[in-house]
Order: C-alpha cells, then sequence, then structure tokens
C-alpha cells in the first residue's frame, strides 16, 4: 500500500508556471509506475502524463506535451509535475497515481484504471 499527497497547485494567471509535487509513503517507491491526471466538474479523469519505475521513459497527453514535464526523484519519494506556458483550459483539480508493477520491461500507464492508488487531489486554477 502507498499513500500520496498532492502539493504545488493554486492560482496562476496564463502563460504561468506551476509545479506540483506527489509525496509517497508506504511502501518502496521505486516499485510503482506513477501518473498524473486531472478533472474538471462533470468530465471524465484525463490522463496528464505518466512515468515509468524508474524515469527513463515518459508519455504525455497531446493537450500538454511540449509544455509539461514530469519527473522522479526515487530517493525522495516524489513525482513532480512542472507546468509551463498554462493556459485556462488546464484548469482541474490534478490528481497523482500510483500502481505497483515491478515487471522488468517497467511499463508507462496511461488509463486510469490502470492505477490502484490515488491522492486527494490539487487544485489548479489558471486565469485570463
Amino acid at each position: 500500500q502507498v499513500q500520496l499527497v498532492e502539493s504545488g497547485g493554486g492560482l496562476v494567471q496564463a502563460g504561468g508556471s506551476l509545479r506540483l509535487s506527489c509525496a509517497a509513503s508506504g511502501r518502496t517507491f521505486s516499485r510503482y509506475a506513477m501518473g498524473w491526471f486531472r478533472q474538471t466538474p462533470g468530465k471524465e479523469r484525463e490522463f496528464v502524463a505518466a512515468i515509468n519505475r524508474s524515469g527513463r521513459s515518459t508519455v504525455y497527453a497531446d493537450s500538454v506535451k511540449g509544455r509539461f514535464t514530469i519527473s522522479r526523484d526515487n530517493a525522495k519519494n516524489t513525482v513532480y509535475l512542472q507546468m509551463n506556458s498554462l493556459k485556462p483550459e488546464d484548469t482541474a483539480v490534478y490528481y497523482c497515481a500510483a500502481d505497483e508493477d515491478t515487471r522488468s520491461w517497467e511499463p508507462v500507464k496511461l488509463r486510469v484504471y490502470d492505477y490502484d492508488f490515488w491522492g486527494q487531489g490539487t487544485q489548479v486554477t489558471v486565469s485570463t
């Protein structure tokens, strides 16, 4: 079992930047593939970015590619989402997710149902 706590959300003007952090506690962090998702009221939770256990592989949604960067520090049990050039349509609650997967080929996971553990979410609001 792993517990996830997101931080770093807030209000920012369009074009600005924020860095989200997700601190994990519990079992060995390096056993987990990690992802960031976001959700707005009335819509399904959508994929934003994901990273494999070692951090060597990442995948991004087309809507954030070139603007967001996912990274992890296994020594600090933390995954990050650096968000640059923010747009009003990036406004959402952002969730960190974890899934334990020790397979040697270290998959990157893109779907909500791939993940067993979720944080409580952090609000990001981008104003015009």
